[in-house]
C-alpha cells in the first residue's frame, strides 16, 4: 500500500519535470532498477547493495545485502558525465533527516547514499522529493562533483522541479531554458494571488511587485546573492537597489523608479509577511525563485512569440476580488496576436508601433518575428533600439511593459506613459519613420471611437505603411462612426477585414473583426478590398482552460487565412473581393458567396436569432437602416 502510495510522488516528479519513462528530448529516464542499458551505473549499484536503514554519509561501506535501486536514474544525451538520481517518498514529515544518515526512510538521504557511491564516476544531481500533490510537496536538490568529497546543496532550487536540462544550466551557470507553457502560467499566477491575498497585498501593488521582481533579476549582482540574504529587511533593501539600478541604468526617470519601488516600500511595514522566515514556502524569497525559475525563463527564450508575462498577469487578475478588479485588462489571444503580426508583413527592418500597447503583446510578439529574421547581433541591437515603439496610459500596465522589454533588452526607452494623442508623443512617433502599426483599441471609451485610434495610429505611420487593427464589428458597419470611416478613406486605404470567430476573446463577449489599412494612400473606391469569413479557428472552450488549440489545427487554419489573402483568393463561404467605399458595410457576410452544401436547418434558425441580437444590440428598429 505504502508503495502504491508512493508512486502519486513518482508521477508528480515526472509530470512538474514534464518526462516520459524512456527516451525524451534530451535524455533518458530509467526506472527502478531498469539501467541494464547503464553497464558503469548498473555496476557500481550491484557493489553497494541495498539501502541501509543507518550509514553515515562519509561511510561507504556496504552493510546490506542485494542491489541499490533508485526511483529514477536520468542520463543526458549531450553530457555523458552527469547524471540525475531521484528518491521519491510519500510522508513529507519524513523528508531529510538532520544528519542526512537514513536513506532507507527519507529521500534525501536516500538521494545522497547513491549520489556518494555514483560520484566516483559521474557528476551526479542528487534529488529528494516528498508529497504526493502539487500543492503540498518537496524538493531537495544536491550537486556532487566527480571525486569530490562534500556535496553542494542547490538551495536556490528548494520545492522546485525543473525540467533535466535545466539542472545542467543551473551547475554551468548558465540561463535557464523554459518552453512557453499557458499550464505553468496558469499553476503560478493562482498561487501567487492567494498568497499575497492571505498578506492583504492591494490589487494596485500586485502587478508592480511582480514586475518589479522580474526587473530585479536583471541585477546581476542581486540574482546571484537574494537567496543568501538572512534577514527580510536586508532582502527588501537590496530587491529596491536592484530595481534602481536596472531602471537608472535605461535612463528612467526617478518619478517612474518611484512608483514601482512603492509596492516594495509598503511591505516594510507588512507584519504578516515579515514574519514568515526566507527560504519558506511563501516568503518573499519564495516569489523570487518562483518567478526566476518557472516565469522568467519564458521571457528570456526569444523563440517565444506569447506575451509570457501578460499572459500570467492575466490570468493572476481572473482571480482577483475584494478591493477591485486589478488593471481590468483584456489580452489579445495569443494566436490573433501572432496572425496579426503575420498580416504586417514584418521583417528584421520594420519599425513597429502599438499606440495602446497595455503589456506590450504585439510588441513582444513582433520582437520575435524580427529576431527571427535577423542574422548578426548587430542587426538585433538596431532592432531593441530602433525598431519596438509603444504608448500606455495606464500607469501600471506601462510598469509591465516596461518589465516585458526589460528583461527581453529590448526598446524599453521608446515606451512611453501617457496620452497617444498627446502633441508632444505624436510629434516624437511621427519623427521615427514608423512602418507598422498594430492595435487592440480600448473599446466602448466615453470620448473616442474605437476607430479614432486607429485612425490616430495611421496618421502617425510613414508612407505607405501598413496598419492591422483588431475592432468591434460595429466599426465595420455602415451606420456606425460616419465621420471617422469617411475621414479614413479620405486618407488611407483599406485593403482587407477579416471576420474573426465569434468567442476569441471568451469570456468576454465582443464580436471582432481585423482590419488592415494601407497609410496615407487615400481609398479608391473602384479598387477591390479583400474580405475574409474567417470564423473557424480551431480553438474550442474548455472549463477553466477557456479557449484551446485541443486538435493542433491552428497552425494550418492560419496558413490558409493567410494565402487566401496574399493571393485574393475567391473561396466560396469564405472570402470575398468588393469595391467599397466608407458608407459600406466592411465586412466578408455582405459579399460573399453561400456555401450551400454546408447548410442545416439549424443554421437558418441560428442566423435569425443573430440577426434579432444584432438589431437590438444596436439600436436599429428599421430594417432599412442597415
Amino acid at each position: 500500500m505504502i508503495k502504491m502510495i508512493e508512486q502519486y510522488t513518482e508521477e508528480l516528479t515526472l509530470k512538474e519535470m514534464k518526462l516520459s519513462l524512456g527516451e525524451n528530448k534530451k535524455c533518458f529516464v530509467f526506472p527502478q532498477g531498469d539501467i541494464e542499458d547503464l553497464d558503469k551505473i548498473n555496476n557500481i549499484l550491484k557493489k553497494v547493495g541495498g539501502k541501509p536503514k543507518k550509514q553515515e554519509l562519509q561511510d561507504f561501506g556496504i552493510l546490506t545485502k542485494g542491489k541499490s535501486l533508485p526511483d529514477f536514474i536520468i542520463s543526458f544525451k549531450e553530457d555523458l558525465h552527469t547524471i540525475i538520481v531521484i528518491e521519491c517518498k510519500k510522508n513529507i514529515s519524513k523528508h531529510s533527516s538532520s544528519m542526512l544518515d537514513s536513506p532507507k526512510d527519507y529521500p534525501v538521504d536516500g538521494a545522497l547514499f547513491y549520489a556518494k557511491h555514483l560520484k566516483e564516476s559521474y557528476n551526479v544531481i542528487a534529488i529528494g522529493v516528498s508529497g504526493t500533490s502539487i500543492d503540498k510537496f518537496k524538493t531537495t536538490t544536491f550537486y556532487w562533483k566527480k571525486g569530490e568529497n562534500q556535496p553542494n546543496k542547490l538551495s536556490k532550487i528548494n520545492d522546485i522541479l525543473l525540467e533535466p536540462h535545466n539542472y545542467l544550466n543551473i551547475i554551468q551557470g548558465k540561463k535557464l531554458e523554459k518552453e512557453y507553457s499557458i499550464d505553468d502560467i496558469r499553476v503560478v499566477a493562482l498561487k501567487m494571488h492567494e498568497y499575497l491575498r492571505e498578506i492583504k497585498m492591494s490589487e494596485r501593488h500586485k502587478p508592480l511587485f511582480i514586475a518589479g521582481i522580474l526587473i530585479s533579476l536583471k541585477e546581476n549582482a542581486f540574482l546571484k546573492n537574494y537567496h543568501n540574504y538572512t534577514s527580510f529587511n536586508h532582502l527588501l533593501k537590496n530587491l529596491i537597489l536592484a530595481i534602481e539600478t536596472v531602471l537608472e541604468d535605461d535612463n528612467l526617470s526617478k518619478k517612474k523608479i518611484d512608483y514601482i519601488k512603492q509596492a516594495f516600500t509598503v511591505l516594510s511595514d507588512n507584519t504578516k509577511f515579515k514574519e514568515i522566515p526566507l527560504g519558506h514556502f511563501k516568503s518573499l524569497t519564495w516569489y523570487i525563485e518562483e518567478l526566476e525559475l518557472k516565469i522568467k525563463p519564458m521571457m528570456d527564450n526569444t523563440n517565444n512569440t506569447a506575451d509570457a508575462l501578460g499572459i500570467f498577469y492575466h490570468e493572476f487578475i481572473k482571480y482577483s476580488g475584494g478591493d477591485g478588479k486589478g488593471l481590468g485588462i483584456v489580452l489579445t489571444p495569443q494566436h490573433l496576436t501572432e496572425f496579426m503580426v503575420d498580416l504586417a508583413d514584418i521583417s528584421k527592418d520594420s519599425r513597429v508601433v502599438d499606440i495602446c500597447c497595455g503589456s506590450a503583446s504585439f510588441l513582444v510578439t513582433a520582437m520575435s518575428k524580427m529576431f527571427s529574421l535577423a542574422k548578426t547581433d548587430a542587426e538585433r541591437e538596431k532592432i531593441r533600439r530602433d525598431g519596438l515603439y509603444g504608448v500606455e496610459f495606464d500607469p501600471e500596465l506601462h510598469v509591465l511593459a516596461l518589465a516585458n522589454m526589460i528583461i527581453r533588452k529590448d526598446g524599453k526607452s521608446n515606451i512611453i506613459q501617457g496620452d497617444c494623442f498627446n502633441k508632444k508623443n505624436t510629434k516624437f512617433l511621427k519623427e521615427q519613420n514608423i512602418n507598422v502599426g498594430l492595435i487592440n483599441p480600448p473599446y466602448s471609451q466615453k470620448d473616442r471611437e474605437e476607430l479614432e485610434f486607429v485612425e490616430h495610429m495611421l496618421d502617425i505611420l510613414s508612407s505607405n505603411a501598413l496598419g492591422v487593427c483588431v475592432v468591434p464589428m460595429s466599426c465595420a458597419i455602415g451606420t456606425k462612426f460616419k465621420q471617422t470611416r469617411e475621414r479614413l478613406f479620405s486618407k488611407h486605404k483599406l485593403l482587407a477585414v477579416f471576420s474573426m470567430p465569434d468567442d476569441i476573446f471568451y469570456p468576454t463577449g465582443t464580436n471582432v473583426c481585423v482590419m488592415v489599412w494601407q497609410a496615407h494612400t487615400p481609398h479608391n473606391p473602384n479598387e477591390e478590398t479583400f474580405f475574409g469569413y474567417y470564423k473557424e479557428d480551431g480553438f474550442e472552450k474548455r472549463k477553466k482552460l477557456g479557449r484551446i488549440d485541443v486538435k493542433n489545427r491552428w497552425e494550418s487554419i492560419k496558413k490558409e487565412w493567410l494565402y487566401l489573402y496574399k493571393n485574393k483568393d475567391v473561396k466560396i463561404g469564405m472570402t470575398a473581393r468588393k469595391a467599397v467605399n466608407h458608407s459600406d458595410e466592411w465586412l466578408c457576410e455582405a459579399y460573399m458567396q453561400t456555401d450551400y452544401s454546408k447548410l442545416k436547418q439549424d443554421d437558418f434558425e441560428q442566423t435569425i436569432r443573430d440577426y434579432a441580437a444584432y438589431l437590438v444590440k444596436n439600436g436599429v428598429s428599421d430594417k432599412s437602416e442597415t
